[in-house]
């Protein structure tokens, strides 16, 4: 028998290779790992701020109440993207899925070297993807108290508060507008 009836030809091998390569574009895009991709499309990737009102909407007025330590006036209001921290599923589940499909290609050290990169690239696609479950959006509220100090609040829904509006803060939430 021919041993060159038994091997596949290279141009094979290329198609495989530029499947996967094209794979893994795909799923950086995907992920918005690509630069200029996005994979949350209403939410943009760098949220512009909240104006912050003029210097003169953000000085207390002569004709404020008595001064409260717990009281101020919010200065800017951002929404932001933040991602809470993987479990490893992602990785695992990634990194289990490439290795059985990098082990359909090669032969010997071949199969064994394809098996590992499928492993690496599953793993970090998984760990991106579960990354990208993770996110969400909470507000950042800064505040100028009464006494001249600063203070910065997150909160996970959107205020219902305005920039200049006066508030007064209890347990790091705003509590009412006074």
């Amino acid at each position: 028998m021919n041993d060159y009836a038994s091997k596949l030809h290279p141009v094979v091998y290329a198609a495989a290779v530029s499947v996967i390569i094209l794979s893994l574009v795909g799923v950086a895009a995907f992920t918005g790992h690509l630069p200029g991709a996005s994979s949350t499309p209403g939410i943009p990737s760098t949220p512009a701020p909240v104006p912050a009102a003029s210097s003169t909407a953000a000085a207390v007025p002569k004709s404020a109440p008595a001064r409260c330590a717990e009281c101020g006036i919010i200065e800017q209001i951002r929404a932001v993207q933040v991602t809470d921290s993987t479990s490893g599923l992602g990785a695992a589940a990634g990194g289990v899925t490439g290795a059985l499909i990098g082990r359909q290609f090669g032969h010997g050290d071949g199969r064994t070297i394809a098996a590992l990169a499928g492993a690496a690239g599953g793993a970090y696609a998984g760990n991106s993807n579960e990354k990208n479950l993770n996110k969400r959006v909470v507000y950042r509220i800064v505040l100028r108290m009464d006494d001249g100090s600063g203070r910065a609040l997150t909160q996970s829904a959107a205020p219902a508060y305005a920039v200049g509006d006066r508030v007064r803060v209890v347990n790091q939430q705003i509590a009412e507008r006074v």
